[in-house]
């Protein structure tokens, strides 16, 4: 079950787990989280598949397998907690807000590579409007920019998507 605190619905690590590689920031939790309380388990949305074929995970898996990530160290988080059916409905104001609180959830899970999950939102809450896919060094922090895996992403096919979270995988983040 995620926790649900400043930065929305999260897989974090508990005590006893590996240090996190790779924290995902999406931009908020879409409505089913806060009923079926597992991350990004719209139907169609395509992370966990991205997860694998971009070599996060040693397998396919499912949303409902999710507290099996920080083994794996890779947790989820959110930067805005407030649930939207769409993430252009989250404002400007909530995204620039969520951004201390996951700076203070980095820091508490050591410092990890984050993998943000929409040019879009991150261009507006980190006031960069030129920010291009790839690596950013925002408020001391290690961030890839990468395309959203939600399947309203229509200009990012599946093949697309998984190039991309592999060349973050493969440059970035440490097996």
């Amino acid at each position: 079950m995620p926790q649900f605190g400043l930065s929305g619905a999260q897989v974090l690590p508990a005590r006893g787990d590996p240090a996190l590689r790779v924290l995902f920031c999406g931009i908020n939790p879409a409505p089913s989280v806060a009923v079926q309380g597992l991350c990004f388990a719209g139907a169609g949305n395509r992370l966990w598949s991205v997860l694998h074929c971009s070599g996060f995970t040693p397998r396919a898996m499912q949303a409902c397998e999710q507290d099996l990530l920080p083994g794996l160290g890779i947790g989820i988080t959110a930067l805005v907690a407030r649930p939207t059916s769409r993430a252009d409905e989250v404002t400007v104001e909530e995204l620039r807000a969520g951004v201390p609180g996951l700076i203070r959830t980095v820091g508490r899970v050591g410092g990890c590579w984050v993998g943000f999950l929409g040019i879009s939102a991150f261009r507006l809450a980190f006031d960069r409007p030129r920010a291009a896919f790839g690596p950013q060094n925002v408020d001391g922090m290690r961030v890839w920019l990468l395309p959203n895996p939600s399947g309203r992403n229509r200009s990012w096919s599946f093949d697309r998507l998984c190039a991309e979270y592999r060349r973050f995988h493969t440059e970035a983040v440490p097996s």
